[in-house]
């Protein structure tokens, strides 16, 4: 056996090092001239029997959304009214709102919401953090009452520790907010996937949400339902589509619908994963949404978009609207 001394090892090709994958948002492109062409074929609004929009950017200011829904013949819009993964509150002046709403009334839209902050947790048992979600949740009312929007629409909190405790303080976190600050803008308290200890992903719970606010102010309080977020949560739209609504109308009722949110998820059925994806392009599937937009007990509720946007938001949002009037239509 011979054996061989001082050689030199063999030389290996240095590994390269792992390249970094952004994983923060594209910026919105600049809003269009609110006068421009309307080049996005989003389908023909005129048919639209409920405003139907989607989630539009505010950059560059709020009045900047209206151009951007009218590039895309949307009938309905949600914005942020502040930055969405910050603390960070703002007021809404006169001037703000003015130009806000002057803006809207060259576009087609007639129903308007706000999403809330994400930081918000009204339900969480750390009393610094809820006081602070208490805080910041009045001011997402007020900013929603200044723009003169219609609805503002909002998760329930994360319990944190027990589940019927989480459910207490969030509602008497919003019962605070809605006697504070009183205004037009109508609550919608959105139905969730129920990841982890997020309350509301059935409609039971969020049943017993609304029933703990007081009476005199549970008219100013709706439900916003996620499609995405029921099927993740369990309820099967696909193979039980009368069902889930048979239920949902006993425990809620549709009178308590104020909005809809349409996404295909790309998460499976009861995975209580929040994954939105384009309209037929995900697990539900087509035929579900033909359903939702032909069903006449959803014909006049409001109907938005939270689609993936691309590196194109106005034409990718335009094809959505187009599916989905298309759908409407027959």
């Amino acid at each position: 056996m011979v054996i061989l001394l001082g050689m030199p090892a063999k030389k290996t090709a240095a590994a390269a090092p792992a390249k970094k994958v952004s994983t923060r948002k594209a910026p919105s492109p600049p809003a269009p001239s609110i006068t421009a062409d309307i080049v996005v074929d989003a389908g023909d609004w005129t048919k639209d029997r409920a405003p139907l929009g989607s989630h539009v950017s505010v950059a560059g200011g709020t009045w900047e959304s209206a151009a951007r829904a009218r590039e895309i013949s949307a009938t309905g819009a949600q914005i942020f009214t502040k930055q969405a993964n910050r603390w960070l509150e703002r007021d809404i002046d006169d001037a703000e709102a003015t130009r806000y709403r002057t803006a809207m009334t060259a576009t087609k839209v007639r129903w308007t919401c706000a999403h809330d902050s994400y930081l918000i947790n009204l339900a969480s048992p750390d009393d610094a953090l809820r006081a602070r979600s208490v805080e910041s949740f009045s001011a997402e009312l007020r900013r929603c009452h200044a723009l003169g929007l219609d609805a503002l629409v909002s998760h329930p909190g994360n319990f944190m520790d027990d589940r019927a405790s989480g459910i207490a303080r969030n509602a008497e976190g919003i019962t605070a907010a809605l006697e504070a600050e009183v205004g037009p803008t109508r609550l919608l308290m959105e139905l969730t996937a129920g990841q982890g200890t997020v309350l509301g992903s059935t409609f039971g719970e969020m049943a017993d949400l609304l029933s703990r606010i007081p009476a005199a102010l549970r008219h100013r309080v709706g439900v916003c339902l996620d499609t995405a977020h029921i099927w993740a949560a369990g309820y099967d739209l696909v193979t039980d589509y009368d069902g889930v609504f048979a239920q949902l109308s006993d425990l809620l009722g549709f009178e308590t619908l104020g909005c809809l949110h349409l996404n295909d998820s790309k998460a499976k059925l009861g995975s209580h994963l929040d994954r939105h994806e384009l309209i037929a392009e995900g697990t539900i599937g087509e035929a579900v949404f033909r359903r939702i937009m032909t069903d006449e007990r959803m014909a006049t509720i409001p109907k938005v978009i939270e689609t993936p946007k691309g590196d194109t938001p106005a034409e990718t949002d335009g094809r959505m609207l187009r599916l989905l009037r298309g759908y409407a239509a027959g």
